[in-house]
């Protein structure tokens, strides 16, 4: 990678935090918020880097984020590999959150898909599932939103 391609990398994240809708993320943070006041969990997925942030998400909610305060309840599905490899072999790997989903979600729940593309096949079924059980869905993607978008009750494009 060159000096070029470095600014040109560095100038598109720059863009694309400008493109994120502050009132939407605070307002979904809200009623997530609200969830787990009323005794709901946050349970998030999503693939490779995605996988990588839902994972961060919810250290960051269960261990101590700026301030002292107690543990909120937050899940990343790509976590139990055990699980996560069962399923795949089993079923196949666009099941792998929705199985998991009917396993460990009910309604009240917040859930939120993280896909680039908004189009990872297990990230939308897993949407799905969550919105079936009654769980307030959110996507968490790429500048289309793709199919994720389109399902969840609120999406947050970046």
């Amino acid at each position: 990678m060159d000096k070029e391609e470095i600014v040109a990398y560095i100038n598109e994240g720059i863009q694309a935090r400008s493109r994120i809708e502050p009132d939407l993320v605070y307002g979904v943070g809200f009623k997530i918020a609200e969830r787990i006041k009323k005794g709901g969990k946050l349970v998030l997925f999503g693939n490779g880097g995605s996988a990588a942030d839902s994972q961060h998400i919810a250290a960051e909610l269960v261990g101590r984020f700026e301030k002292e305060r107690r543990p909120l309840p937050a899940m990343a599905l790509h976590t139990n590999t055990s699980s996560l490899t069962a399923i795949a072999n089993d079923y196949s790997y666009d099941a792998v959150y929705s199985r998991q989903v009917e396993a460990f979600c009910l309604t009240g729940d917040a859930v939120i898909g993280l896909s680039t593309s908004g189009n990872s096949p297990n990230v939308v079924k897993g949407l799905e599932a969550s919105k079936r059980l009654g769980c307030m869905t959110v996507a968490l993607t790429g500048s289309s939103g793709g199919k994720c978008g389109d399902l969840a009750d609120y999406t947050i494009k970046i």
